[in-house]
């Protein structure tokens, strides 16, 4: 059976996948909802209208759109179909993209409930990546240590501390 921690990692995983999945693609095509598709396209207009340094270096609504939400497709589907230490990374880059958006929200002065969101995603994400980086516990009794080719409990576990009685 598989434990607790490995079941929650895979949830999240697969929930937090096809979140990032679903919203970047009504970041990328008005066909799944014409009238989110233009709320993006409005919102994002306005985050390089209040940050002139994009508009300087080339970057325009449209980009800085398509490139998240590429990002976040492309993310979400590591997230939810690809093993191992690839959902780590795209786990990284999806809460470095959800704490870009938070300081877009921020920036044009957005109110709590146009961002609630992407900060609960963004303190899902940090509980995934801090879960899946936890080592994992070995049952007791994989718990030895090998001396001399000889298997013997750890020293903690062997014997009780010294003036406490042992109780079973």
């Amino acid at each position: 059976m598989a434990s607790p921690r490995t079941i929650t990692i895979v949830a999240l995983s697969v929930a937090l996948g096809l979140f990032f999945v679903f919203m970047g693609t009504i970041k990328l095509t008005p066909r799944l909802s014409r009238d989110a598709y233009n709320e993006m396209k409005r919102a994002y207009k306005s985050y390089v209208r209040a940050l002139p340094m994009l508009k300087k270096m080339g970057v325009s609504s449209i980009l800085l759109r398509k490139t998240i939400g590429a990002l976040e497709v492309a993310c979400g589907i590591v997230m939810t179909l690809v093993p191992g230490r690839p959902k780590d990374v795209a786990n990284f880059l999806l809460l470095l993209l959800v704490l870009a958006v938070l300081f877009f929200h921020q920036l044009v002065g957005d109110p709590l409930k146009r961002y609630a969101h992407a900060l609960v995603f963004g303190i899902l994400l940090t509980c995934r990546l801090l879960i899946a980086r936890q080592p994992e516990e070995l049952p007791p009794e994989k718990r030895m240590l090998s001396v001399n080719g000889d298997e013997q409990p750890l020293i903690h576990e062997a014997a009780p501390e010294k003036g406490k009685v042992k109780v079973s």
